[in-house]
């Protein structure tokens, strides 16, 4: 990968945490349909997301980074919910929250596949290769 397509991942990985980060602080003043599931899941949904991608800049060297950073993110929030919250972080402990986790790291894995893939064919357009 050249120095600019990594360049771009790396963007693209600070911009996806954050902005798990982000629904993460506003999910509180959600008020609309489904705010009970929302006040209930969504931070644990947003932060499994935004985990990942802070992760995957940490595993991009290594063979398989999204394995890595899929496993490592599941390993850390699934261990948050049953110390709750490691005893030290105020949790609430809820079954479904390893559910919620799961899938935030799910879609932030369809998410890697998808805009790797828009990035590589950007960069290759860009190229003329």
């Amino acid at each position: 990968m050249s120095a600019a397509g990594a360049r771009a991942l790396t963007i693209r990985n600070v911009a996806l945490a954050v902005l798990g980060a982000c629904v993460l602080v506003v999910k509180a003043a959600y008020q609309g349909p489904l705010e009970e599931a929302v006040y209930a899941w969504a931070g644990n949904f947003a932060v499994s997301f935004a985990l990942y991608f802070a992760l995957l800049n940490t595993t991009v060297r290594w063979s398989r980074p999204r394995l890595h950073a899929a496993g490592l993110t599941l390993l850390v929030v699934e261990a948050f919910e049953a110390t709750n919250g490691f005893g030290v972080l105020s949790n609430v402990y809820d079954s479904s929250d390893f559910i919620a986790n799961a899938a935030g790291v799910s879609l932030a894995v369809l998410v890697d596949i998808a805009t790797a893939a828009a990035l590589a064919r950007r960069g290759t357009a860009a190229t003329g290769k």
